[in-house]
């Protein structure tokens, strides 16, 4: 009878959170693109018909790094670091095939991938469209979403297409470890290769330390201490829900003050936003597929399947962002190469989630 009850209680929960993911899905990241198009506009117009403004945003910078974009980008961060669990990466060794595929996919083939696309797209397709610089601006900005592989938006792709959700985080917590190893010296390899720009390795380093690392070890500090103090559940239920507007809240903003910075190259190059999109929307299906087709290859069940597949095809768009704010500063258009990555992501991705549930039975091994 006991157990009985336990049962209904972690059913009651489950529906919860269920209901609170698709509200969530429902009033922000169904219509992110939506967002982030009022966002593009408004910046925009910030920065046309206020260019003091944006000077005076400009003027407050420490080495070549933007303070209020800073300031507004660590703060986006922290929530996103507070999800991830160490404890739970002991389990992944448990079942590490799809982890193992997760891997290979993002750090062995999706940068590359990325470049090579990008170089023909830029150098051949659109040599006569866009200029020699800006080619390389979006280069490098194409790549910088090519290194850095999705994280929390993973979970919601993975609830919607019924997949395993503690597997998803999992992927994402190791995943964001990798990161901190193998962004600085691909970053380095691969702009280097592809482009004119010389990239120093420290400054890529120093740049995943900053809006990775940092809050990545703050929010384990803070969750260890409040789940030590209040309990798992206060947290999960209590302190997380609290921090759910300010992800979201943080990315808009961040659009914002780039897009003030942006404004002249919107309005004089409105074509060169859909051209971009063309090579990042051919690069997302490119990577779907292959992560797909290798888990029904390797007889990876749906539920695992499915994050295995979405978190190399969706981007860690805000790292990018980060870096590309960094390296290249915000009137660049490596900066604005990462921001279609988000302008094209959400609509992309809902389509990949249709697909694999679709064919969900091809993955009964």
């Amino acid at each position: 009878m006991r157990k009985e009850k336990q049962d209904i209680l972690k059913l009651k929960k489950l529906e919860e959170q269920v209901v609170k993911e698709e509200k969530s899905l429902n009033t922000f990241d169904k219509y992110l693109t939506v967002w982030v198009a009022i966002c593009i506009i408004l910046g925009t117009a910030i920065g046309y018909f206020f260019p003091s403004l944006a000077q005076t945003l400009g003027s407050y910078e420490i080495s070549n790094v933007s303070i209020p974009v800073a300031i507004v980008l660590l703060v986006m961060m922290y929530p996103i670091m507070l999800k991830i669990s160490f404890k739970e990466i002991r389990d992944c060794f448990c079942n590490k095939t799809p982890l193992i595929l997760t891997l290979i996919v993002n750090w062995a083939i999706k940068p590359f991938t990325m470049a090579i696309i990008a170089w023909i797209f830029m150098r051949f397709l659109y040599s006569a469209l866009i200029p020699a610089s800006l080619q390389s601006e979006y280069i490098a900005g194409m790549i910088l979403l090519g290194l850095a592989p999705c994280t929390a938006m993973v979970l919601v792709w993975t609830h919607l297409a019924k997949g395993n959700i503690h597997y998803a985080l999992i992927q994402v917590s190791v995943n964001d470890l990798v990161i901190l190893v193998l962004f600085a010296p691909l970053g380095k390899f691969l702009l280097g290769v592809t482009t004119d720009f010389p990239v120093p390795l420290e400054t890529i380093f120093f740049s995943v330390l900053f809006y990775v690392g940092i809050p990545l070890a703050a929010a384990g500090l803070t969750r260890h201490f409040l789940i030590k103090n209040k309990g798992l559940e206060w947290f999960e239920r209590k302190f997380l829900e609290k921090l759910d507007w300010v992800t979201p809240l943080g990315l808009l903003v961040t659009l914002v003050l780039i897009f003030i910075f942006q404004g002249d190259k919107i309005i004089n190059y409105p074509l060169h936003i859909v051209l971009i999109a063309i090579p990042l929307v051919l690069q997302t299906y490119l990577i779907f597929y292959i992560g797909y087709f290798s888990a029904q290859k390797l007889k990876i069940p749906f539920k695992e399947a499915a994050p295995s597949a979405f978190i190399g095809a969706s981007n860690f768009f805000e790292l990018s962002v980060a870096v590309a704010l960094i390296l290249f500063g915000m009137n660049s258009g490596a900066t604005l190469a990462t921001v279609v990555g988000v302008l094209v992501e959400v609509p992309v991705m809902l389509h990949l989630v249709k697909i694999m549930r679709a064919n969900k039975e091809k993955f009964n091994f």
